[in-house]
């Protein structure tokens, strides 16, 4: 439960965090199978971005039509990698080896995404400008098709690196509105993955229930003092925390 607060306090605070710190916190920490980490995070998430899809939902801060492309992608990549891990068959220290080395990796990247998010949308911004609006759409829906891979697998993505993507490809889309698209796509999308793990047998419902009492109370209280703390403050801690992570992860 504590565990639960504090990601849900740091959730709350930067709309980071989820996936990105509760999975390791639950391989390092405590000693989780990363498959099981992976797959009660999913259902975590799903949970807790419910809540935050209805806030955005009455404040009118999703755009529907980015939310349905991701999903186009998205929903279809992650039925195709369960698919593809349940035929597999890889042995529980293989399976732990690959998911975790999975996890640090894409743990960096998020770290990079959360330091340069700025100077990436600003030297892409001439090329996405250009781009016709089936081509949009087209890329919007293929990002949908590498969140739903990347997130079935490690529980990453979803957040620091879906609107990473979309502030890249909806440059002059507000910032609130691209957040509480990500947000709204990431609901179906670990819903799905988690109930996958859960056909699989990585699971662990008791955990589940206690992470989810500790963070409701944490993204309440994040969300409050968000205003009070600069993001300048945050992204550079939190980004230095998912460097240490997934080195710690990777190698």
């Amino acid at each position: 439960m504590l565990s639960g607060f504090f990601v849900g306090l740091l959730v709350g605070q930067t709309g980071v965090g989820g996936g990105s710190l509760m999975t390791p916190l639950l391989v390092l920490l405590f000693g989780i199978h990363p498959a099981t980490a992976v797959g009660t995070d999913l259902l975590y998430a799903s949970a807790t971005k419910t809540v935050g899809t209805m806030v955005h939902g009455l404040n009118h801060t999703i755009d529907w039509r980015i939310t349905g492309r991701l999903a186009s992608g998205s929903v279809p990549a992650t039925i195709i990698t369960l698919t593809a891990m349940s035929m597999l068959h890889l042995t529980q220290s293989d399976s732990a080896r690959f998911i975790s080395v999975v996890l640090g990796i894409l743990l960096l990247l998020t770290a990079l995404s959360l330091i340069f998010r700025r100077q990436f949308v600003a030297m892409t911004a001439p090329t996405i400008d250009r781009l016709s609006a089936r081509r949009r759409m087209q890329l919007t829906v293929l990002t949908g098709v590498l969140l739903g891979v990347l997130v079935t697998i490690s529980s990453v993505g979803a957040g620091a690196l879906g609107v990473t993507a979309l502030l890249v490809l909806y440059p002059k889309a507000p910032m609130a509105r691209i957040v509480g698209s990500d947000i709204a796509h990431a609901v179906p999308l670990t819903f799905l993955a988690g109930l996958g793990h859960w056909w699989l047998g990585s699971v662990d419902w008791p955990l589940l229930t206690s992470l989810l009492c500790g963070s409701i109370p944490g993204i309440i209280i994040g969300s409050y003092i968000s205003a009070h703390v600069p993001d300048r403050v945050l992204r550079p801690i939190l980004a230095a925390t998912l460097t240490l992570v997934g080195g710690k992860l990777v190698f």
